[in-house]
């Protein structure tokens, strides 16, 4: 029996590398993921790329990139941002400040933009085509025309194909199109995300669908008769879904409970002026905002309907279009929501940016051009030096290192979530955070949360400030500290089968913020050891048994290990 099991391990180990060479690479891990904080804009007076911290609503950092070509937009990942014009993308780092190469776009259409994990993607609606900025980079034809795109949390676009009604998704890190499911033939709507899941918006039918590996879940009536013009928000606000009805002039927030399969309330239902023309609202988790394209005003929203704020985005140039009313058309007003979680309004010539709250809906105006830079600065100090002062003139900028941030530690089932306040910058700019956490590189973020697997001990967070233009020598601020803690992990076995000469055991992982994996051992035969979470089956293959047997099962993490046994016959299906 023992020869046999060694002779079963081999042909197992066998065919795991036949598989390997099959696919041509294992499966990607997505690696931490790190909020982008912020927003960029593209001045055509400048010509110049600048971005503007959402917290304070103020001009922190520019790039200049000559450009021609008016109304252009920019956009960020974690290293680089990008400038996007009809002609070329222009990528620059956000460390240095300084222009790093080009591209040719796949169309010369405006793309609409998305700011999600991975990121960020541009998608070409006409072109049916999908670009991915991030690492690693793609383009992706989707094979026709397509409706709004949406993206859920862990970076997965979903699209959908107006000529053939096919639901898609384009998952983080692959480079084509997995297709789902398709809207019923004569039936018109669009895509959204609730609670971080595709949902289907049926305009025909009222009902709200999930969309998953499955195909279409079960219709959820939505209580209120939709125009096939509708107008529908990519995301929810909590539990109620915006839907712009251009036709009667109303917003409509939908209850989207039915998902869960919870009793919905009755559609709340807001009044918009009537000599309005709008397009599709943007959310947060509790603001609505739209953009009245006749007036150029912003109007936001409550997730009950109560409008919370309403601004006019200044006058620039505004460009010539015939473009239906969608936000982000040339010559309109633009709305991005960035990965922050606030909306951002752009005017069309990028002379002016409003910062909508993401909790209370309140408007900010920041101006944008050569005036909004950060103040000059002859000198400032290094971290172990004594403070200086900074400027050419006019009062003094004393360089001091910012305050700690507060910093809390929450664990999943395999990692580990730091999240921190943005601390007092003692009137210095932010370049960036670092991170540290044991058994990890350094991180520089811009964000206030990183995601990494965890491992016990302290993690450390700064602040990196500068008091001078972009270039200038950077202060590294005071530390602020949280502690990791992990437990063991923990697996109960759950069954023992038996299917077609083998065994197969299942167990029950229980984890606690560190990567856990599992293996198996019959006669003193382990086998390989594999990623393990929740419910999880472990086999051996080509065995033979005789009545009752032992079988033992093992987890570990970076934090410890555990093993149980089981000793019964095994079941045979």
């Amino acid at each position: 029996m023992r020869t046999r099991v060694a002779i079963a391990a081999v042909a197992t180990l066998c065919a795991a590398i036949v598989g390997f060479a099959v696919t041509g690479h294992a499966p990607a891990s997505p690696g931490p993921q790190f909020v982008q904080d912020g927003h960029w804009v593209y001045s055509d007076e400048s010509q110049a790329a600048y971005h503007v911290d959402g917290a304070t609503a103020r001009v922190d950092a520019q790039v200049s990139v000559p450009s021609d070509e008016p109304g252009s937009q920019v956009t960020q990942g974690e290293q680089s941002g990008y400038v996007v014009q009809r002609s070329r993308i222009t990528m620059f780092s956000k460390a240095t400040l300084g222009v790093e190469g080009s591209s040719t776009p796949p169309a010369t259409e405006q793309p609409v933009i998305l700011e999600v994990a991975g990121g960020p993607y541009l998608v070409y609606r006409n072109a049916g085509q999908v670009v991915r900025l991030g690492d690693p980079a793609a383009t992706v034809a989707a094979g026709g025309p397509l409706s709004r795109p949406a993206a859920t949390g862990d970076g997965t676009v979903w699209l959908h194909r107006i000529d053939s009604g096919s639901l898609c998704s384009l998952m983080r890190s692959a480079d084509r199109l997995v297709c789902h499911a398709q809207i019923e033939q004569g039936h018109a709507g669009g895509l959204t995300v609730v609670d971080d899941q595709a949902v289907l918006v049926d305009t025909t039918s009222d009902t709200l669908r999930t969309i998953g590996e499955r195909g279409l879940g079960e219709p959820v009536a939505i209580g209120s008769d939709l125009p096939s013009s509708a107008y529908i928000a990519s995301s929810a606000a909590t539990d109620r879904l915006a839907v712009v009805d251009p036709d009667h002039a109303r917003l409509i927030l939908l209850d989207t409970a039915g998902l869960h399969n919870r009793p919905a309330a009755k559609p709340i239902v807001a009044d918009l002026p009537r000599d309005g023309r709008f397009g599709e609202p943007m959310a947060t988790a509790n603001v609505i905002a739209l953009i009245d394209q006749n007036t150029d005003e912003v109007l936001t929203f409550d997730r009950t309907g109560a409008p919370t704020g309403r601004a006019k985005v200044p006058a620039g140039t505004r460009l010539t279009t015939t473009a239906t009313p969608t936000s982000g058309d040339d010559g309109a007003p633009r709305l991005l929501r960035g990965d922050d979680g606030r909306i951002y309004v752009d005017s069309p010539d990028g002379s002016h940016v409003l910062v909508v709250d993401a909790a209370n809906g309140l408007i900010k105006s920041v101006r944008i051009g050569a005036s909004t830079a950060a103040a000059s600065a002859s000198t400032v100090a290094s971290p172990t030096s004594a403070p200086a002062t900074a400027g050419t003139g006019g009062p003094s900028l004393v360089a001091v290192p910012a305050a700690a941030p507060a910093v809390t530690v929450r664990t999943t089932a395999d990692a580990v979530i730091v999240k921190w306040n943005r601390p007092d910058l003692r009137r210095g700019s932010l370049v960036h955070y670092l991170v540290s956490a044991p058994g990890q590189p350094d991180r520089t973020v811009t964000g206030q949360t990183v995601q990494f697997p965890g491992q016990p001990g302290p993690v450390t967070v700064r602040a990196v400030t500068r008091f001078g233009p972009p270039g200038s020598r950077t202060l590294l601020g005071n530390v602020g500290s949280a502690t990791i803690s992990l437990k063991p992990p923990t697996i109960k076995i759950l069954s023992l089968h038996s299917p077609n000469g083998g065994l197969l055991l299942n167990v029950q992982v229980g984890s606690e913020g560190s990567p856990t994996v599992c293996k198996m051992s019959f006669v003193g035969i382990w086998t390989t050891p594999q990623p393990c979470k929740g419910t999880t089956q472990l086999d051996m293959t080509n065995l033979a048994w005789i009545g009752s047997i032992t079988v033992y099962a093992n987890v570990t993490n970076a934090v410890g290990t555990q093993t149980v046994s089981i000793t019964a016959v095994p079941t045979v299906p």
